[in-house]
């Protein structure tokens, strides 16, 4: 699958604007990760964007998160490795490969980062940076829904929280328009 497809898998599926931003920039910290790790860049990408798809199905019933997107997905063939990230991300099963941590760890870290920008004046992303970023990480008011103890587990990926903050907002900040921010 390519990201276009994905892209519009998801856009026919999910009707939230917001999730769908959250979904291509979770794609986007994906990719950059599996550059920076030396991995399959298109297939954590696709991770990323797919992770979410089952929330319109699953929003009131999370003990269904996960289990119901790779159902949905199974006929897509995609390799087994994305269906144990986005049950692993859901805490479906446990956190084991890379990949499943990286998309543990990024899920909270679009929504931080898109809060971040949103209390800005501007309402983009071009003015924030990693130091801002963990002055509001040591904020435990800020984005209370952004879970510091998966975004912290950035250590297993051999990563401090400065470097992971860093590829996370460039990740997102070169798909600014896309993601509206």
């Amino acid at each position: 699958m390519t990201r276009e497809e994905a892209i519009s898998l998801v856009r026919s599926h999910v009707k939230s604007e917001n999730l769908v931003n959250h979904m291509i920039a979770t794609g986007a910290v994906m990719k950059a990760l599996a550059k920076k790790m030396n991995e399959d860049e298109n297939e954590w990408e696709i991770a990323g964007i797919l992770h979410d798809y089952d929330y319109p199905e699953t929003e009131n019933d999370p003990g269904r998160h996960g289990f119901v997107s790779v159902e949905m997905l199974k006929s897509y063939n995609l390799p087994q490795e994305i269906y144990d990230a986005i049950l692993a991300h859901a805490e479906k099963k446990p956190l084991e490969t890379k990949i499943e941590r990286a998309l543990y760890v990024a899920d909270p870290t679009t929504g931080f980062i898109t809060a971040a920008a949103l209390i800005r004046p501007e309402k983009k992303l071009e003015p924030v940076d990693t130091k801002f970023l963990i002055k509001r990480f040591k904020e435990k008011s800020f984005a209370k829904g952004a879970s510091r103890e998966q975004m912290a587990m950035c250590s297993e990926l051999g990563l401090t929280l400065e470097e992971y903050f860093g590829i996370a907002l460039e990740a997102m900040k070169s798909i600014h328009e896309e993601i509206n921010l």
